[in-house]
């Protein structure tokens, strides 16, 4: 059955692969599965306050709009099935970075340049994102990148050179729910669930993709993938030295 509405969508395209990685889970449970857990609640309660507002202006603005009925209710402008959206998918990218593997024993230690450096690149990414933002048609793309930017730095300023040695572990864990809900949102595009709006895109969409749709849940799961494999870490280190 084609979904039809928001939560159906949801139904069919998202919790049956959570349900899956959630029985993986089970069958082969985490070596400390309360940091897991503490780690899927941490970075869930971060996503839902960090997107809410993001999300509320971008629909106030009309960069996407949603289909004849298929919104039940909404806070704000934001459907409950796009909030819902904001915990399925950490929680997803989570479950399928913990059937991963990933290095933990970089030191905590970082020099102040190696901080600068993580910084600027995140700042870079905001930079480019603001100046995007004064173009119509590159609205969208400068909204993603300058709401990305300030969690880049933090996360780049507090740790890249962990993340670049757990680089493949965080490709793998980046990549595989990215390409997943790259199709899934393509399918919700062509079925009407949702639109986005060509005034504010650059009107590069390859089999109908939006390329700002692409780089959203790129984005998205980096967010993800890097803020765990550093919470991960953190402990780690802490631990080994307490």
């Amino acid at each position: 059955m084609l979904p039809e509405t928001y939560l159906q969508f949801h139904t069919v395209a998202i919790l049956p692969p959570i349900v899956a990685l959630v029985l993986v889970s089970w069958l082969r449970p985490p070596a400390d599965s309360r940091r897991v857990a503490s780690g899927l609640l941490v970075i869930t309660l971060l996503a839902v306050v960090y997107t809410l507002p993001w999300d509320d202006y971008l629909i106030r603005r009309g960069v996407w709009v949603y289909g004849v009925d298929v919104v039940a209710g909404r806070l704000w402008t934001v459907p409950v099935g796009e909030i819902l959206f904001f915990v399925f998918q950490p929680i997803l990218t989570a479950l399928w970075l913990y059937q991963c593997r990933f290095p933990t024993d970089y030191p905590l230690a970082a020099s102040h340049r190696q901080r600068a450096v993580g910084v600027a690149a995140g700042v870079g990414v905001g930079a480019l994102g603001a100046g995007l933002l004064t173009g119509e048609s590159t609205f969208y793309l400068g909204a993603i990148l300058a709401w990305a930017s300030p969690i880049v730095a933090i996360q780049w300023g507090f740790g890249w050179p962990q993340l670049w040695a757990a680089r493949r572990t965080v490709t793998l864990a980046v990549g595989v729910p990215t390409a997943y809900l790259w199709v899934v949102d393509w399918m919700a595009l062509s079925l009407g669930l949702w639109t986005i709006s060509p005034q504010y895109s650059v009107g590069i969409a390859p089999f109908g993709f939006p390329i700002e749709e692409a780089l959203f849940f790129l984005v998205t799961n980096l967010f993800v993938v890097q803020g765990l494999v550093l919470y991960t870490w953190l402990l780690d280190r802490w631990g080994d030295q307490s």
